[in-house]
């Protein structure tokens, strides 16, 4: 496996390992969101109860959710601040990464000659935060998120006393129910808007701080390639992108005409699209070839890994990488129930239930011995 190989193949690996901790920081903060949520709805009922129909009116009702519109902006304020911090340990984490396997898979000859710079951590973070997402900052998208869910409290509980509808009508509209896992609520919404929030805040965050990297390494990367993760739920301009190239400064496409945009990560809502460098052969890097072991010339060769797809990527990892990655069960139906990954979704590209899978396919888990 040469340098560009061994690069490619980490960056698939990679990709699924941020998507991880991108599910693990989304859990995070609902369990912050629903902590607080406890101490809003108490609230929220015990103002209700101080308001009857005779005496509701608009400014009696503002004057009354006060302390709601309060705990409820001090939520999204410790979303705000914990997604700060997240990002700039992720900055650093990043960083780290791509410096450590830059060091693993560049020959040492070549990077005595030709050197990996690493990037100003604090720098990278001042600039994420300061590069707007989607067309917003992410302290103006936690403000944005919290004004919207008060003014759909504020706008269902006037609707309410409207319809005569009593406390515990009005916080079930606006909470939703216990059976349904409070899913069926009108803030709804907010929580799932909160949580691409999130995810895409970690991509473009790990995004950019792989821009800088590259940039700042253009001694050794000629080129950055769009990685996209192929599978079902790969959005349409992700998946024209997977495998195209670009310049790693200026990110003008080469050898055809798509544009970068926003880049891998931040292309739009929840983008799970990555990048991979492409490292300059020993010839563009104007290196000696007598100077070098016929291994060291072989590994920066110049040679571009093939094209690979998640699912071409996952079916070459070892058992426990695939049973980490979709669970014990479904690495056993991958690997000896004859199953591919596309199965493991529908044709809308949700992912389906193991009790979903066996009555679709009932001889695969037999054969899996599931």
């Amino acid at each position: 496996m040469n340098a560009n190989e061994e690069l490619a193949d980490k960056a698939v690996g990679h990709a699924v390992d941020l998507a991880a901790y991108s599910n693990e920081v989304v859990r995070r903060m609902i369990a912050l969101l629903n902590r607080s949520d406890a101490r809003l709805f108490s609230e929220l009922t015990q103002a209700l109860e101080r308001m009857t129909p005779a005496t509701f009116s608009v400014q009696r009702l503002e004057d009354l959710l006060i302390s709601v519109r309060q705990l409820n902006a001090q939520a999204y304020a410790q979303i705000g601040e914990e997604m700060s911090s997240e990002v700039r340990r992720l900055v650093e984490y990043e960083a780290g990464y791509q410096l450590a396997l830059f060091n693993a898979a560049i020959p040492p000859q070549v990077i005595a000659s030709v050197g990996v710079a690493e990037v100003n951590v604090a720098q990278v973070y001042a600039a994420a935060l300061s590069r707007p997402f989607q067309g917003r900052l992410l302290r103006e998208w936690a403000g944005s998120v919290e004004a919207g869910r008060m003014t759909r409290i504020r706008d269902t509980v006037r609707q309410g006393f409207i319809e005569q509808m009593t406390t515990d009508q009005i916080v079930r509209k606006i909470r939703g129910t216990k059976a349904k896992g409070y899913s069926d609520g009108i803030i709804e919404i907010d929580r799932r808007q909160a949580e691409a929030v999130v995810r895409t805040a970690i991509s473009h965050t790990a995004g950019f701080t792989r821009d800088r990297f590259y940039e700042g390494n253009t001694d050794l990367i000629k080129a950055v390639q769009w990685v996209s993760t192929l599978d079902t739920r790969t959005s349409e301009p992700c998946r024209i992108r997977d495998n195209l190239r670009y310049q790693p400064v200026d990110h003008r496409p080469i050898g055809h005409a798509v544009p970068w945009l926003g880049g891998p990560g931040r292309l739009h809502w929840n983008c799970r699209s990555s990048s991979v460098p492409i490292t300059k052969s020993w010839r563009e890097l104007g290196l000696n070839i007598d100077d070098f072991s016929p291994t060291t010339r072989a590994s920066m060769d110049g040679q571009v890994a093939a094209d690979m797809s998640y699912a071409d990527w996952i079916k070459k990892q070892p058992a426990s990488r695939q049973d980490q990655i979709l669970g014990a069960d479904r690495g056993k139906l991958l690997r000896d129930g004859g199953l591919t990954l596309d199965k493991f979704y529908n044709d809308k590209g949700v992912y389906l239930t193991l009790d979903e899978l066996r009555k679709r396919d009932a001889a695969a888990f037999r054969r899996a011995g599931v």
